[in-house]
């Protein structure tokens, strides 16, 4: 269950993980995209931290508004728009409900059809739904995710960037699915999942 409290954490430990890997993202982007994955999150999830720490949100549709609007103003790519789309649905979900696997699921309908991609194409929905999945069955782990994001380097690309190099985007982790990794597993820690 979401409450503006676990979600400020949760967004922070985000923040925070981001932050570090930023390198690792942007290495896993240059074979199969532009290089820059770690370094705009990064500087979209600072956006957030500033906007959060700027207002005193209320309530959860806060929090996620407020998030939406500083990855899609900030983070450049394809990035921004997803996870800010992303951040939307579920600000609009949180309207009637506090709990996880609704809103996730808006979430994760709102990449979709902003990507108009569907899980299997190397996308960052290949981290989503097997997570979403896990939450509905009430056993999100690490290892579950981490198996979800290496299943991603098998997959050829057949969407965004990554999909100009084709059969030659085997072999790479997708790393958007890696930064949703990070997202996911902050949710975890800040104690989303402890219904």
């Amino acid at each position: 269950m979401f409450t503006v409290e676990n979600l400020k954490t949760a967004l922070q430990l985000f923040k925070d993980k981001i932050d570090k890997n930023k390198d690792y993202l942007s290495e896993l982007d240059t074979p199969i995209g532009d290089g820059d994955h770690g370094n705009n999150m990064s500087r979209g999830m600072e956006a957030v931290s500033e906007s959060l720490q700027g207002k005193a949100p209320e309530t959860i549709q806060d929090v996620f508004k407020l998030t939406a609007m500083a990855l899609i103003s900030k983070v450049g790519g394809a990035s921004g728009p997803l996870y800010g789309t992303a951040m939307m649905e579920m600000a609009k979900a949180s309207a009637t409900t506090s709990e996880a696997l609704p809103i996730l699921e808006a979430g994760l309908a709102g990449i979709e059809k902003r990507g108009n991609s569907q899980p299997g194409e190397k996308t960052m929905l290949d981290l989503w739904a097997p997570a979403i999945e896990a939450v509905r069955s009430g056993n999100v782990t690490l290892e579950d995710l981490q198996s979800a994001v290496d299943k991603t380097k098998d997959i050829v690309a057949t969407k965004g960037r990554a999909s100009y190099v084709g059969e030659r985007s085997v072999g790479h982790i997708d790393p958007g699915a890696m930064s949703s990794l990070y997202f996911f597993e902050s949710l975890m820690e800040a104690g989303v999942f402890n219904d």
